[in-house]
């Protein structure tokens, strides 16, 4: 199916002649691999009697060549699936089987994505990012301290580059566009995090996905924001300039050096909150973070400290 879809992806009608003599395949067989074009991958596929068959609209499929090309310096090690569970799962696959990090997962689909606390992330194919990149950490739980809130800031500024105006962020591992999410964070770790261990800074962005019935919660993409499709490929690349310069600062500095940075951006800064943990909530106004990434929230009156993979932050109706 992916050659085939090859040569539709320009957005130009072919007939199921030239495509059944490219393929090497008769036209019903043609038939045949195209309804599982929109069956499998939701592509609709436009029918014309006499002009043949042409996609929606053009695709451009993700490639390691233009990620390179975009990236001012040699890009990570990539490898590029057509469809996977997801790239944070296939990214803990790999290391499992001795791939050497720092190394970068991709794919046009996966069919089980995941967010935070167990969400589901809508990943349809060839419309958005999905990015798992692999990192060696040796002996030193300083260099995972706020490392989602870093990888935010990064994804943050890939987004500006490419012209998403109004980005910023949520504590501890979302990206909105005011009250919309845009991209989520999702680290993971195996190993001894005292020790040797890796870390998957799994990273979903909606790009070019204009609709979707997956997602219960307010969600925008690249495209809707800006009013047209944006290259994939590019915004790859630019994740991965933006997160080595980030990552670089971290090692050197520790978190407290985008501390600052991180706060500024911080789109719930000053604002009244709810804390969810669990069944427990716990209202406060957003102070900031600490210098290892925690949150800090007034509550009562009293400065308080929280941090956690399990929490999740809501604004309160007063706010």
């Amino acid at each position: 199916m992916l050659t085939l879809l090859k040569l539709l992806k320009d957005g130009r009608f072919h007939s199921g002649e030239a495509l059944g003599a490219a393929l090497g395949v008769s036209r019903s067989a043609v038939w045949k691999q195209l309804q599982h074009l929109e069956a499998e991958l939701n592509l609709p596929i436009h029918k014309v009697r006499g002009r043949g068959y042409q996609l929606a609209a053009p695709l451009v499929l993700l490639n390691a060549d233009d990620i390179s090309a975009n990236a001012p310096t040699p890009a990570w090690p990539v490898y590029i699936s057509e469809s996977i569970d997801s790239t944070n799962a296939e990214a803990l696959r790999l290391v499992e089987m001795g791939r050497v990090a720092p190394f970068l997962v991709l794919s046009e689909q996966q069919t089980a994505g995941r967010g935070r606390r167990g969400r589901k992330w809508a990943s349809p194919f060839a419309q958005n990012v999905y990015y798992s990149l692999v990192l060696r950490i040796d002996g030193g739980l300083r260099r995972l301290e706020g490392l989602s809130l870093v990888v935010g800031v990064a994804v943050m500024q890939a987004l500006r580059e490419a012209g998403v105006k109004g980005v910023g962020l949520k504590w501890p591992n979302d990206v909105l566009v005011g009250q919309k999410k845009i991209a989520g964070i999702l680290l993971e770790l195996v190993g001894d995090p005292a020790d040797v261990c890796h870390v998957v800074l799994g990273i979903g962005i909606n790009v070019n996905m204009q609709k979707t019935v997956e997602v219960d919660q307010q969600w925008t993409s690249a495209q809707l924001e800006t009013g047209h499709a944006v290259d994939r490929n590019y915004l790859v690349a630019r994740i991965g300039a933006q997160l080595q310069a980030y990552l670089d600062r971290h090692q050197a500095s520790g978190f407290s050096a985008i501390q600052a940075e991180w706060e500024q951006n911080h789109l719930w800064q000053g604002k009244p909150v709810s804390l969810i943990a669990g069944v427990s909530q716990i209202d406060g106004v957003v102070l900031g973070i600490d210098g290892q990434g925690a949150l800090r929230l007034n509550v009562n009156g009293v400065e308080k400290i929280y941090s956690g993979g399990e929490l999740s932050l809501r604004l309160r109706d007063d706010s």
